[in-house]
């Protein structure tokens, strides 16, 4: 039975969930590799793959639940972000994507959450901002998708951050690009949800370190969340920071954004004032020519390649 066929007919059985055997998509996620690396080549260099190829050999939960869309917000002119209802038992990892399958779209999506774990647990949903595109699944969100819409959707993905209360404390460096901020953003609201529970424990629960983001858009209107995630910066000075990097602005930058940014793309210089080869553990997100330019400057400071993780969005 084809995958559309076979999903149309499970997202009948609203408020259940389903095995499934089959591979499913998402976007490449993998430790940073040697520069002998066949896998990083030839995924530059060859066609654009379907999702479903690209991430056949990711890990992926075994369930797919069904859920519904309970919200959707202009995130940008590009960007809607989708709040959506899910099934009591669903759960995931800050920095973790989904498998997103439609009725009667035959291309499966695979998009970041760009929520945190605890808004699951306190409101049972989760968040995904799309950029508009024309592939189907992204094509569906911003032309068709509606409060009320019936998806399914199933967990995957190695690359995220879920510390537990005994291991030792990590500094985080996140560097993400466009629309790669989701993931990160996921992670970021994670450590921050961490920090109110050590407050409220005394400091007891969880060994945090600090977490500081570098985001690079074309212009601050494309720098999503950046409200959010000026805030939380402020709730937590001594832990969390940000910079924004804008590479096209053509505007005057508003007043209360421009304390954080900076022209120009992120540079050696600014990465060097977060990198600890001995403690900073760094998650990458965005478009592959920038993933491969951060990482060499991270190894070029120091920074062991087993400590860089990384996503790449085609």
């Amino acid at each position: 039975m084809p995958v559309a066929m076979r999903v149309s007919c499970l997202l009948s059985a609203t408020a259940r969930s389903f095995s499934l055997s089959c591979p499913a998509a998402g976007p490449l996620c993998c430790r940073l590799l040697g520069p002998g690396s066949a896998v990083r080549r030839n995924m530059s260099s060859k066609r654009q793959m379907d999702h479903l190829e690209r991430t056949s050999n990711n890990y992926r939960q075994n369930t797919l639940y069904s859920a519904q869309v309970c919200g959707i917000i202009n995130e940008s002119e590009a960007v809607k972000r989708l709040r959506i209802a899910v099934h009591p038992d669903f759960t995931f990892k800050a920095g973790q994507w989904v498998d997103f399958f439609i009725p009667d779209v035959e291309k499966v999506g695979g998009f970041s959450m760009c929520s945190s774990p605890g808004l699951l647990q306190r409101e049972g949903v989760v968040e995904l901002a799309v950029k508009y595109a024309k592939h189907p699944p992204a094509h569906w969100v911003h032309t068709t998708c509606t409060v009320g819409s019936k998806v399914a959707m199933r967990v995957g993905g190695e690359f995220f951050f879920d510390p537990s209360p005994s291991e030792p404390s990590v500094d985080l460096l996140l560097v993400a690009g466009g629309v790669g901020i989701n993931p990160l953003y996921s992670i970021m609201l994670h450590t921050a949800d961490l920090l109110r529970l050590n407050q409220a424990s005394g400091g007891r629960d969880y060994n945090i370190g600090s977490a500081h983001l570098c985001y690079s858009a074309r212009n601050t209107q494309e720098l999503l969340f950046k409200s959010s995630i000026i805030e939380a910066c402020r709730e937590f000075p001594d832990k969390l920071s940000c910079d924004f990097h804008v590479t096209q602005q053509s505007t005057d930058v508003d007043l209360q954004l421009l304390p954080f940014v900076n022209h120009g793309r992120i540079s050696e210089e600014v990465l060097r004032k977060h990198v600890d080869p001995q403690k900073t553990l760094c998650y990458l997100c965005g478009p592959p020519p920038m993933i491969e330019s951060i990482s060499k400057t991270l190894m070029d400071l120091g920074l062991p390649k087993d400590r860089i993780l990384f996503e790449k969005w085609w």
